[in-house]
């Protein structure tokens, strides 16, 4: 495939182009300044200078507390941007996979997210991603939903947890949200899989396997440090949502469902082995 990829510095970006380069496929991984997708023109350049038959859009606002006091900086790229790209990518029969979040739902949900639940986002940022996936499927584009995305280079919780876990004796991680933590690589690696099929559906979910919570999450990260090299930390406090306060309310359960893209043989493993290597290489 010829892959045209936005968002080529973020983590998800980086992880498209190294993935697909292995997987045989022609990646081209662009950053904002070289594809600005809150601007027409610089798509329509893009998309006649590369000719890609498939674009993943994985750039984003992804400052979600920041949006709450920057809604139009969020929607500009979340949603106005994603709809410029879908209108491009339709005019150009160009498949197009527009990368969302699980932020889109409002957590109250007892079961796993499912592609047809209701969006209901809690915050700017929910709100100006769900806006893109509804742009999106209304020109013919498909939407793939992920959660608490990682990757060596950063920046992410892993990241946050790792530098902490080097300085201070105890650590207080919120215990009562709950989801599932994503490796870029296992994420990129499906996004070009799915994008390799010859029919798909207009929205998917993808994300590790293993719902936990943030607290279960950064256990399990200073464990994995405790691999490598000795660390300050020496206990984990459970903390509730109300005992650290964000000015963006997060959902409780944003677990989602995976059993639509199982279906096509995309099977997310356990995050496990993801934080293994990540770590393993933030370490070294």
């Amino acid at each position: 495939m010829n892959v045209l990829v936005t968002g080529g510095r973020g983590q998800l970006g980086r992880a498209l182009a190294r993935c697909g380069a292995a997987a045989g496929h022609h990646v081209t991984a662009l950053d904002v300044d070289h594809l600005d997708i809150r601007d027409p023109s610089s798509i329509a350049a893009a998309l006649e200078a590369h000719q890609p038959t498939v674009l993943i859009n994985a750039a984003a606002y992804t400052a979600v507390d920041r949006a709450e006091t920057e809604p139009d900086a969020a929607f500009a790229v979340n949603a106005t941007g994603a709809a410029h790209l879908a209108r491009a990518c339709a005019d150009r029969q160009v498949r197009m996979l527009q990368v969302s979040t699980d932020y889109v739902f409002d957590g109250a949900s007892t079961h796993p997210y499912r592609e047809d639940d209701p969006v209901a986002p809690l915050g700017v940022y929910g709100a100006s991603k769900a806006a893109g996936e509804l742009a999106v499927r209304l020109a013919g584009g498909a939407v793939v939903r992920t959660s608490w995305l990682f990757e060596a280079q950063g920046p992410s919780f892993v990241h946050t947890m790792l530098r902490l876990a080097a300085d201070r004796p105890v650590l207080r991680v919120v215990a009562d949200q709950h989801g599932c933590p994503t490796w870029a690589d296992d994420l990129a690696t499906a996004l070009l899989s799915l994008a390799a099929q010859p029919t798909i559906a207009d929205c998917y979910h993808y994300c590790n396997d293993e719902p936990t919570t943030w607290y279960g999450f950064a256990t399990a990260i200073v464990d994995e440090a405790r691999k490598h090299r000795t660390v300050m930390c020496e206990r984990i406090e459970p903390i509730t949502t109300a005992e650290y306060p964000t000015p963006a309310r997060r959902p409780a359960s944003s677990v989602l469902d995976t059993t639509r893209i199982r279906e096509l043989g995309i099977v997310p493993r356990s995050w496990r082995t993801g934080l293994s290597a990540v770590v393993a290489q933030v370490l070294q």
